[in-house]
């Protein structure tokens, strides 16, 4: 690893700093180098707040003129919630600026770096971009396909089930798996279930972490009847993050107002069968500011997510255990496929530990595919 790419880790690091709290904005971070050592450092800690060029700027306590700028994306050139960082680059005297990746974001996309070159200033940009575009792969979609990142999370037995012939699925995984998922919860701004999930499991779909920065998701009920429980968890527990049930107009109107009463929001996207058209309802949580789903449902909804081609990503947990049972649930059912050559296929492949259990995470290709230029 040479010197470029040892501080762009740093800004990895540092960006990981602002996971859950900068949505919808990029996760950045930035590191400042002069005389070869690090005199200041910052990142992106909430939407609305400083920048991470900005907040390392705020954190230097010598002059920065004349130094060396690692940050992991393009610096903006656009007037938004805060100033310009280009700008403030150029002001500030910096003379060089190392960057990982172009900015993807159309306000953006490389008027930074033509800003800074006017500037004099020197650019290098591309380093560990790869890796840069996998940090930020929620942003990416949403920022130029206009629709959230969804992540199908499943957990099965060696034997592919997800629960016994008779629904019970606790638990499954084991403690340290739970445990991530709680963290993954906390990274996304909405976690998505069917009706059926929450009609066996009650669930309430909060981030239950022991951390001042955690914080919940917003719930999502894929409801196409409305045949919620208005005494649900999801419904009554209390939490900041709110409630959208996605149904469609089959709801009963009394129904619909009581669940508005308690503050749910409903959101209506039917598709030509009567169900929930998921593509539609993506472009309708796209409006809401919602960057990011992860999707924790049964065999149905999960089915209906691949069709509807809304998936990007899929992380699946191996429990060690065995069900057995021609009628107990499996993660993906629907029709399924007639030939191998049609199954989802992905790429990609990453395999962890967590205990007992190992997860795979993997990328579908389709239309979006943060890596698509390799």
């Amino acid at each position: 690893m040479n010197m470029y790419e040892r501080y762009m880790q740093r800004t990895f690091e540092l960006a990981k700093l602002g996971w859950g709290m900068t949505s919808p904005n990029p996760l950045v971070g930035a590191v400042i180098v002069k005389d070869g050592r690090i005199i200041a450092e910052g990142y992106h800690a909430k939407r609305g707040c400083a920048h991470a060029e900005a907040a390392a700027f705020e954190n230097a306590k010598e002059d920065v003129r004349g130094a060396t700028l690692y940050v992991n994306l393009e610096p903006c050139s656009h007037y938004g919630k805060t100033p310009p960082c280009a700008k403030a680059i150029i002001e500030k005297g910096i003379s060089k600026v190392v960057m990982a990746m172009i900015d993807p974001n159309p306000k953006v996309a490389g008027r930074g770096v033509a800003m800074l070159k006017e500037a004099g200033i020197q650019v290098v940009c591309g380093i560990l971009e790869q890796e840069a575009k996998k940090l930020n792969e929620i942003f990416i979609k949403y920022i130029t396909q206009k629709r959230p990142f969804v992540i199908m999370k499943t957990a099965m037995t060696l034997d592919g089930k997800i629960a016994s012939a008779r629904g019970d699925s606790k638990w499954i995984s084991g403690e340290a798996s739970r445990r991530y998922v709680h963290t993954l919860r906390n990274r996304v701004t909405a976690v998505m279930v069917g009706i059926n999930t929450v009609l066996a499991d009650n669930p309430s779909l909060t981030a239950r972490l022991d951390s001042e920065t955690t914080r919940d998701p917003v719930r999502i009920v894929v409801d196409s009847k409305g045949l919620i429980p208005p005494d649900s968890r999801v419904i009554n527990e209390e939490s900041s993050a709110g409630l959208i049930l996605a149904t469609t107009t089959a709801i009963d109107p009394e129904k619909e107002r009581l669940l508005m009463d308690k503050g749910v929001r409903i959101l209506k996207a039917d598709s030509p069968g009567g169900h929930v058209d998921l593509a539609k309802l993506m472009d309708e949580l796209y409006k809401l500011e919602i960057d990011s789903v992860l999707l924790e449902g049964g065999g149905g909804l999960n089915a209906a997510a691949l069709d509807s081609g809304i998936v990007d990503k899929v992380m699946t947990f191996i429990a060690p255990k065995i069900i057995g049972g021609k009628d107990a649930k499996t993660p993906v059912e629907g029709e399924g496929i007639e030939i191998m050559e049609h199954a989802v296929k992905l790429q990609d492949i990453s395999i962890s530990r967590f205990d007992e259990d190992i997860l795979i995470e993997g990328y579908v290709r389709g239309d979006f595919y943060v890596y698509g230029n390799r």
